[in-house]
C-alpha cells in the first residue's frame, strides 16, 4: 500500500497532521507494507526567496497579531508531542527545501528530512531556502553534506517538482495535508489517528474508497 502525503514545510497542519498520521500508522496492523511518500504542495509558489519573519506573513494574511494565531496552533502541535516556535520562524520560498526532499527519497532517506525540515522551521526557527542549511538538515538526516549542497546548487529535479505540484492541482489538491492511499482514498486535512487509521484499514480490506473533506 502506497500513501502519498502532500504537504508544505510551512504549514502548521502538516505537521501536525504528521503526528496523527504516525500514531494511525503505529496502530494499523500491516504498518509494514505501507510506502509513505511525501508530496509536495506550495501554499505561497510566489514567496521571496529571501526570508522575513513569519509572524509578519501571518499578520498580512489575517489582519491581526499573529500571537492570537501562532498561541492555539502551538497548543494543537503540544497536543500531539510537537514543540512550534512560530514567534522565531522565518517565511521563504519552499520550492529549494521541496527538491531536497526529491533528492532524499531518491537515496533512502526522505522521512527522516522531512521530519528534520519540520522542525527545523517550526521549532529552530530555521531558514528553509538557504543551501547551508539545507545541507545541514540533509547531513544530519544521515546524507552526505557535499552532495546534497551539489544538488541544491544544480537544477537537478526541479523539473520533477514542479510537475508534482501540477500533479497536486491536478488531482484538486488545495489543502494541506492531503493524504491519497494508493491513489484512489483521499482525505484532506490534519485528520485525527482513528479517521486515518479507519482510511488504512479500509483501503486494506479493499471496500470502496470514499473522499473526506
Amino acid at each position: 500500500m502506497k500513501v502519498e502525503i502532500y504537504s508544505d514545510l510551512v504549514c502548521p497542519w502538516c505537521y501536525i497532521g504528521k503526528r496523527r498520521f504516525e500514531k494511525a500508522l503505529a496502530a494499523f496492523p500491516e504498518a509494514a507494507e505501507v510506502e509513505v511518500v511525501y508530496r509536495p504542495f506550495q501554499l505561497n509558489p510566489a514567496a521571496p526567496e529571501t526570508a522575513e519573519p513569519s509572524a509578519h506573513v501571518y499578520e498580512r494574511k489575517f489582519g491581526r497579531p499573529a500571537a492570537t494565531i501562532f498561541g492555539p496552533l502551538t497548543k494543537a502541535a503540544a497536543a500531539e508531542g510537537v514543540t512550534f516556535r512560530m514567534d522565531e520562524a522565518l517565511a521563504t520560498n519552499t520550492f529549494q527545501a521541496h527538491r531536497l526532499l526529491w533528492f532524499a527519497r531518491r537515496h533512502g532517506r526522505q522521512a527522516e528530512v522531512k521530519e528534520r525540515l519540520l522542525a527545523h522551521y517550526f521549532t529552530d526557527g530555521g531558514h528553509l531556502g538557504d543551501r547551508e542549511a539545507l545541507a545541514g538538515v540533509a547531513e544530519a538526516a544521515g546524507l552526505d553534506r557535499a552532495a546534497a549542497l551539489a544538488f541544491l546548487g544544480s537544477t537537478e529535479g526541479a523539473e520533477e517538482v514542479r510537475a508534482e505540484l501540477s500533479e497536486a492541482a491536478a488531482l484538486g489538491v488545495t489543502a494541506v495535508p492531503t493524504f491519497v492511499i494508493d491513489g484512489t482514498l483521499v482525505l484532506q486535512g490534519a485528520q485525527s489517528p482513528e479517521v486515518l487509521l479507519e482510511a488504512l484499514e479500509s483501503a486494506a480490506a479493499g471496500r470502496t474508497p470514499a473522499t473526506t473533506a
